[in-house]
């Protein structure tokens, strides 16, 4: 049973055959036609590509350079250290009272709020968190707090080649906690995973200063990441502004760990499909590797699919398109609202009834009711493939954008048939998974 998904088992709420329980539901169980689902799905892909093809033949995002400043006394106070320090005790206050309640607290996540607190309220809440606000865990981090204590005097600077490939690990290895380890919501499984957390978090902060949080912090990048599609953006000149999501993901940084970053979002919210079809279930039941080592392998295949998919599809760029030599980097932003897609299908349900339960338990309310979805399945379900085709049509909008940057405009739709595809392709397994 996944990290999230134990949570919700366990609570009394409908059981996880129904689509209300967790994130995802059941999908062999939601009231929908596979056939209008792909078909809507891919007619929309479609008429969007041809409009873009036919309509989009400049780019229009600036990247950093676009948005409209807000009112300086705004500024002032997001920017002001009283507000920082605020922010700063808030997220140490809560990390404490969540190792308060695993040191001291019951070994029950009917009773314990602190497996919700990482799994629901962090994991999820960070998706609106930073769409609505921008990279709040940044300020919120109480790892940053407890660095800021002992900073050292002559931090070395950071590899170049180092990139994001910290934190792509730290997510893979949390995404494993989450939905392969066993126990994985008891009290010692977690504090180890914390320690481990913050131990390696800590002796690299020591060693290349606060930069280290920015490119290894798991739930920093991932945040990050996502706030590029928050309405709420800085300009390369500092100023604070509201732009359009598109600018911001324009402006996605093209560093090294990029791409594994998304492919793990992508991968393991795929395995999370998976996980809850029962004939997979059966499958780790009866393997004769054991159900954790079963899973394990499914998670990584299920990573390394996503991964070469969008390998193959940068290959194809290349060959198309010799002039651009970064396929792999220059369209890796594209694949962010794909990732918000499958995040808001598979985990917008569990949010909305597990994250006010885990914040009733943390109230002191043994055995707390989750409050009832306000959506019944027929609005799940439409709810879950509006969000996975909607974050493939603004993928390829992100995409054709940076196509017709850097391909000569005679190149510009056939040179970027390869992600075309590529989003087909993902659109259509997204929903396979859902209906499956």
């Amino acid at each position: 049973m996944t990290g999230i998904h134990a949570v919700a088992a366990h609570a009394h709420a409908p059981a996880l055959g129904s689509p209300l329980a967790h994130g995802v539901g059941s999908r062999h169980d939601l009231p929908l036609s596979p056939f209008y689902a792909y078909a809507g799905a891919f007619a929309a892909l479609l008429v969007s590509f041809l409009a873009l093809g036919l309509l989009w033949s400049s780019s229009r995002f600036r990247g950093d350079l676009a948005g409209r400043p807000l009112p300086a006394a705004l500024q002032r106070v997001a920017d002001a250290p009283a507000t920082r320090t605020a922010l700063r005790v808030l997220g140490s206050t809560a990390a404490l009272v969540v190792l308060l309640h695993l040191l001291l607290g019951p070994d029950d996540p009917d009773r314990n709020p602190a497996p919700g607190a990482l799994y629901v309220l962090l994991w999820v809440g960070l998706v609106p968190a930073s769409l609505l606000l921008g990279p709040v865990w940044r300020l919120l981090n109480p790892l940053r707090a407890l660095h800021a204590l002992r900073p050292p005097r002559s931090p070395r600077p950071l590899p170049a080649a180092l990139g994001i490939r910290p934190a792509a690990a730290g997510l893979l290895l949390f995404t494993w906690l989450e939905l392969v380890a066993p126990a994985n919501t008891s009290s010692s499984t977690l504090l180890i995973a914390l320690t481990v957390h913050t131990g390696v978090q800590l002796l690299g902060a020591a060693r290349y200063g606060d930069r280290w949080f920015a490119h290894a912090d798991p739930f920093e990048v991932y945040s990050s990441l996502l706030a590029r599609l928050s309405p709420l953006g800085r300009r390369a000149d500092g100023r604070l502004v509201l732009r359009s999501p598109f600018h911001g993901l324009d402006s996605t940084p093209q560093t090294p760990g990029l791409v594994a970053t998304v492919c793990v979002l992508l991968g393991s919210t795929a395995y999370d499909g998976l996980s809850d079809n029962p004939r997979w279930s059966t499958t780790l039941q009866t393997s004769s590797l054991g159900p954790t080592s079963t899973a394990t392998l499914g998670l990584l295949a299920a990573v390394a699919l996503a991964a070469a998919c969008y390998g193959l599809c940068a290959g194809a760029l290349r060959l198309m398109n010799p002039a651009v030599t970064t396929p792999l980097t220059s369209f890796a932003h594209s694949l962010l609202p794909i990732a918000l897609g499958y995040l808001v299908a598979h985990y917008f349900s569990l949010l909305v009834t597990e994250g006010p339960r885990t914040v009733i338990m943390a109230a002191g309310t043994d055995n707390a009711l989750a409050p009832a979805p306000f959506l019944g399945p027929a609005g799940l379900a439409t709810l879950q493939v509006v969000a996975i085709v909607t974050g493939h049509v603004l993928g390829v909008v992100a995409a054709h954008d940076r196509s017709v940057r850097l391909f000569p405009p005679h190149r510009a739709v056939a040179g970027q048939l390869p992600l075309f595809a590529l989003m087909i392709a993902y659109t259509l397994g997204g929903i396979g998974l859902l209906i499956a």
